[in-house]
């Protein structure tokens, strides 16, 4: 970001959140300056960020994966009968085994990418599958999604916290993500009434 446009005089670091987010990041979005997966890593300290290599899965993430005091949970929508099976509803996730430490796991890329990295991933195959329920619409203006219910990596960890019960973390990435949309889209002179829009909601 440009200096003038700087929020990391606001960053809420090191918020206390028990969930925790592992991102697998495709490629093509780690330099990309409009990502938002690095908000919450900027604010949830536990928060783990991995590089999608179709061929190279990142032993870091096997192992963590293996580990049984975590419950990872894969976000990914419930629109295809063949992992039907593997489909759980958000209620009932915190509490058959409260001792585990709950993950949600982000694909981090395009809705096409994100779609490649669940298929073609074999380590992510057998892992509950998550889908994000919720009636926000993106407020993202730096990337022109498909459709209003394409939220950003950033807007999913945020709903997916104030399911969990992660009330002061919701709040603090929220307003962190608030900061950095208004300020970046000033810095990159998008119009005045996208800037509104933001500011609205």
């Amino acid at each position: 970001m440009a200096q003038t446009a700087c929020i990391c005089d606001i960053r809420p670091e090191n918020v206390p959140c028990r969930a925790q987010f592992w991102l697998i990041m495709h490629p093509e979005e780690i330099y990309k300056p409009t990502n938002t997966g690095r908000l919450l890593a900027d604010c949830l300290p536990d928060t783990r960020v991995f590089y999608w290599y179709r061929t190279q899965p990142d032993q870091a993430l096997l192992d963590l994966l293996a580990d049984p005091s975590y419950q990872p949970f894969i976000i990914f929508p419930d629109d295809m009968e063949d992992y039907a099976h593997r489909v759980v509803q958000f209620e009932p996730v915190m509490t058959p085994q409260p001792e585990k430490i709950p993950v949600f796991i982000i694909l981090d890329g395009t809705w096409r990418q994100a779609r490649r990295m669940f298929r073609k991933s074999a380590y992510l195959a057998e892992l509950p599958v998550l889908p994000l329920k919720t009636d926000r619409l993106t407020r993202y203006a730096l990337r022109k999604p498909a459709s209003d219910q394409h939220l950003c990596t950033v807007e999913v960890g945020i709903e997916l916290l104030k399911q969990a019960g992660e009330a002061t973390a919701a709040e603090a990435v929220e307003s962190y993500f608030d900061s950095f949309n208004r300020r970046y889209a000033k810095s990159r002179g998008l119009r005045e009434e996208v800037i509104e829009r933001i500011n609205r909601v």
